[in-house]
């Protein structure tokens, strides 16, 4: 007997795929924008060679980004209790995509402050630019154009792990389909609707950041 695709089905569980869209939304937009503060200040601290920062740092980096996500996950909902230090689902998944995303974002803005050019580093620390400063006016402004791509790819990772919540049983997009699959067991109509609702995503938050490397390139356009 053949399968009959069906599409009430779906629009039958919109609402349920809407609030896990929404959550989903929600976890990846607050995890992008803390991932990008860690990003700024773990770079900063490596540049200026921070004592007992920089290593921490270092160590940080390499530590995420050789140990499985999930593992990370785990550690900080079941972990993280044992010694008092318990967070709500929707916290705890927060503070994984934040620390994961965080670990590549210190590298691709260490990348972008690097590639500041030695002379505008001693241009602004000679017309009296404390290194806060600089970092600030100079620093952040021009090294932000070059990490952008980089750091829309962490960007777009860090909104595809968020199916890794449903693990712990935070009700995004993927957690919402496993579970009507389990009720319903019609796999092919949900994996799809959440599979274009992912695309439709990772494609909106790539021309969101592509206009904003647009806006940043303006000024160091010729023509």
């Amino acid at each position: 007997m053949g399968y009959s695709f069906d599409f009430g089905y779906i629009v039958a569980n919109g609402p349920a795929l809407l609030h896990g869209l929404w959550m989903t939304v929600l976890v990846s937009v607050l995890s992008i924008a803390l991932a990008a503060v860690v990003g700024v200040v773990g770079a900063a601290v490596r540049v200026f060679r921070v004592p007992v920062l920089s290593p921490l740092f270092a160590f940080y980096v390499e530590f995420i980004r050789n140990t499985p996500l999930l593992a990370q996950l785990f550690f900080i909902f079941y972990g993280l209790p044992s010694i008092g230090m318990g967070l709500s689902v929707f916290w705890s998944g927060v503070a994984a995509l934040t620390v994961w995303g965080g670990a590549y974002n210190v590298e691709n803005m260490r990348g972008g402050f690097l590639a500041v050019s030695k002379g505008m580093r001693e241009a602004a620390f000679s017309l009296g630019l404390r290194p806060l400063y600089y970092l600030w006016l100079v620093a952040i402004p021009l090294g932000l154009r070059v990490a952008i791509p980089a750091m829309l790819n962490t960007s777009v990772s860090v909104l595809k792990n968020s199916s890794y919540l449903q693990a712990i049983g935070f009700a995004e997009l993927t957690f919402v389909a496993m579970d009507r699959v389990a009720t319903d067991f019609r796999t092919l109509e949900m994996f799809a609707a959440i599979g274009l609702l992912y695309l439709g995503l990772v494609l909106l938050l790539s021309f969101v950041v592509r206009r904003l490397e647009f806006r940043l390139q303006r000024p160091f356009r010729t023509a």
